[in-house]
């Protein structure tokens, strides 16, 4: 795993390229324009820096030393490990792994997903190697949480899966646990109902959105509220992945609100665009 490729060079998959890097590996990221690679590479300027100040890394400029931010998805050729970190759209993640099928040379290589809900086994079988397919799924921010979700489908080799944990453990220094292929892993399945709930009492006028987090934070220890957690995710994320849960499950507990639909159809989808339950 030497050599690691990143699709998306947003707060995921900048974070994936930074620990990666971190790590010693040798990181290509591929971005869709110049404009989204220089933005992507001033994202990884600023984290590292940032590290440094902390005194978590020795040196910001060796780390970047070891990144390549391109616009060409032909330079990850010669990976050892790529890991799609792109925009959570089924279609889009299909597509994109029907290329990196095409272009990623090894027949070893190991093509990972990090889809918060997407079912693995239909990137798989985009595929002429879905036994070298799997789910990792990291957290954001990604430099600062440990956990890792390793996701295989039916057809993924355990060989595959063995040397996903390998990476995410041994080089990354990062706590993985398994889960099984269905919607929304073990923490998503979980989390979203919940931030669901929450959206739907601010909704109805139960209380304000600082009332609610306000309530969990101090009421229950958590260490955000989830609303300010939803805006933190990104109310699009989120939205995607409550339908993906809800289309796998048809449970009601999935269902997007109607207010988590409109305030993403207005393109308030929390810090990203500055604004979402919260201004920020």
């Amino acid at each position: 795993m030497q050599n690691v490729g990143v699709v998306g060079c947003g707060l995921m998959g900048a974070g994936i390229a930074e620990v990666s890097a971190r790590s010693g590996s040798d990181v290509v990221v591929v971005e869709s324009s110049d404009a989204a690679a220089a933005a992507g590479r001033g994202r990884l300027e600023k984290s590292l820096s940032r590290a440094e100040a902390k005194g978590k890394i020795d040196s910001a400029a060796d780390v970047l030393a070891r990144i390549r931010v391109v616009t060409s998805l032909e330079d990850l050729i010669d990976r050892d490990l790529v890991i799609e970190a792109i925009v959570e759209d089924e279609d889009a993640k299909v597509s994109l792994f029907k290329e990196l099928d095409r272009i990623v040379a090894s027949p070893d290589a190991i093509l990972a997903s990090n889809t918060s809900s997407i079912p693995i086994m239909k990137l798989g079988v985009a595929t002429t190697r879905p036994q070298n397919v799997i789910g990792i799924h990291f957290f954001n921010p990604v430099p600062v949480l440990p956990l890792v979700e390793l996701v295989p489908s039916l057809l993924t080799a355990p060989e595959v899966t063995a040397r996903a944990r390998a990476f995410v453990e041994g080089r990354l220094d990062k706590q993985a646990i398994d889960c099984q292929d269905r919607a929304g892993f073990v923490v998503n399945a979980l989390l979203i109902p919940f931030v669901l709930s929450a959206i739907r009492m601010f909704e109805s006028g139960y209380a304000t959105a600082e009332d609610i987090d306000r309530g969990l934070v101090m009421g229950a220890a958590h260490p955000q509220g989830p609303l300010a957690l939803a805006d933190l995710i990104g109310l699009d994320t989120t939205k995607a992945v409550a339908e993906s849960l809800y289309e796998e499950f048809k449970e009601p507990l999935y269902a997007a609100p109607p207010l988590l639909n409109r305030m993403v159809d207005a393109g308030l989808l929390g810090r990203k665009t500055g604004r979402g339950f919260y201004t920020y």
